[in-house]
């Protein structure tokens, strides 16, 4: 990097002026990680990564183009704008398209109520090692693991910084640490894999690797001799590990880019119930020590909390400037871009309203059905929400886990199924979307 990142954001705007470019925005992405795996009690693979990227977007009258790279020198900053000024002249023009005014964007923010960066030093390779190392022992100390697939540890900091001829500027860091472990037990074809895992902001956050490789292994031993369920209507209880994917359906379906092209299975929804009358979805971008958060989007607007659906009834979609013009109406600080492409709605942080029973209450009320801890594929119609999913979990009968399933598909509608969801308490409260197991009656279930 030639440059701080305030000083290559700028030098690319005042080159795009040069260029002749009506308006421009840019994105700096200055980034270091290193990561460590290691296998059979050995080192097996180690990475150190630094980079410097660079996205530039121009705007000729409502025609616009996006350059990108990753060289912060002077001379390849000027012929970055050059080039996108030349592409955007050819363009076909965007009504939609523009930056935000100079009353839209953000002012002032805090970035140390975030705690988006965690100032300890950066861990020594050795300590990863180590960390990766203590969670592949705890596994293969639990009785029936065969083998560890991948035991892994890694860190990372990342700073961006924005700035746009409206006047916007402003950057912001983040770290981030991270454990995780793939215990395999069984034999031949009867072997089964589970894993567990921590991401966090902050090394003092950060969950034991002797935990998560219990953890993994326990799971995977608890999937020995897995077989098909009985095909047939039951009762599904989607484990807190994979539940926050069905919230994941409806804010697709709640995406305004989505929406603006008719391909959601919402449109047309706001202010109906979507949800149980009991239960609401709130978008907070300003959780402390969370990967979510974030002072303002990525077209500098401010990021606030608010809520996405209220006692079960949609309020309004998830915008950027472009999706909301297209909609007539209010963006909401949700746009998000790489260095290479425009920006798109995304959502931040997450929580759904928790309920007053337990996993184990939920699982006692159902009586005979399937809890769903893994799934894999996704067949998902965005115009009328049907939905299919492969899934393996475990088999209930009489509110007990009898065995372990897999190789079975779940399907349903989403508009019928989420409103009919019963959430239990267990949501974990540090992740960027904090949603409970949840209980949805009478899927289809394809096994036997």
């Amino acid at each position: 990097m030639t440059g701080t990142p305030e000083a290559i954001g700028e030098q690319l705007l005042e080159a795009a002026r040069k260029a002749g470019a009506d308006s421009a925005d840019t994105i700096v992405v200055d980034g270091a990680s290193v990561s460590v795996e290691v296998r059979a009690g050995r080192l097996e693979h180690a990475e150190r990564a630094e980079s410097t990227d660079v996205g530039l977007r121009v705007f000729v009258g409502k025609r616009q183009a996006i350059v990108s790279g990753s060289d912060s020198h002077p001379e390849t900053l000027a012929a970055m704008a050059e080039r996108a000024v030349a592409m955007a002249s050819e363009a076909p023009e965007d009504p939609f398209a523009g930056l935000a005014s100079v009353d839209q964007v953000a002012k002032e923010w805090d970035l140390d109520t975030l705690e988006l960066y965690d100032p300890c030093p950066e861990p020594a390779a050795d300590t990863l090692m180590q960390d990766a190392l203590h969670a592949e022992a705890a596994a293969l100390s639990v009785s029936g693991v065969t083998q560890v697939s991948d035991a892994a540890a890694a860190y990372g900091t990342n700073r961006v910084y924005l700035a746009a001829t409206n006047g916007f500027s402003g950057g912001y860091a983040r770290t981030s640490r991270s454990i995780s472990c793939v215990a395999i037990s069984g034999e031949g074809t009867g072997m089964e894999r589970d894993y567990d895992g921590d991401s966090r902001s902050f090394q003092s956050d950060l969950r034991e690797a002797k935990e998560i490789g219990l953890s993994a292994g326990e799971r995977a031993v608890q999937r020995v001799g897995a077989r098909k369920p009985q095909t047939g209507r039951y009762p599904v209880l989607f484990d807190e590990r994979v539940s926050s994917s069905l919230i994941g359906h409806l804010l697709a379906a709640s995406n305004g880019a989505a929406v603006a092209r008719g391909a959601s299975w919402l449109k047309g929804s706001l202010g109906e119930q979507v949800l149980p009358g009991q239960l609401s979805l709130i978008e907070d971008p300003h959780r402390p020590r969370i990967s979510g958060s974030r002072p303002f989007d990525a077209e500098g607007l401010p990021t606030t909390r608010r809520t996405i659906v209220e006692n079960g009834m949609l309020t309004g979609w998830t915008l950027d400037l472009s999706s909301a013009r297209k909609l007539q109406a209010t963006p909401t600080g949700n746009a998000a871009r790489g260095v290479s492409g425009p920006p798109s709605p995304s959502n931040w942080n997450l929580s759904l309203t928790q309920g007053e029973s337990s996993r184990v209450d939920l699982l006692r009320d159902m009586g005979t059905g399937l809890l769903v801890t893994s799934m894999i594929g996704s067949t998902i119609n965005p115009n009328t929400g049907d939905y299919s999913r492969g899934a393996s979990g475990f088999w209930i009968e009489d509110g007990e886990i009898c065995y372990p399933v897999n190789e079975c598909t779940i399907a349903g509608n989403l508009r019928d199924m989420l409103k009919r969801i019963v959430p239990a308490n267990d949501a974990r409260p540090y992740l960027s979307r904090v949603v409970p197991s949840l209980l949805i009656e009478g899927m289809t279930l394809a096994g036997n």
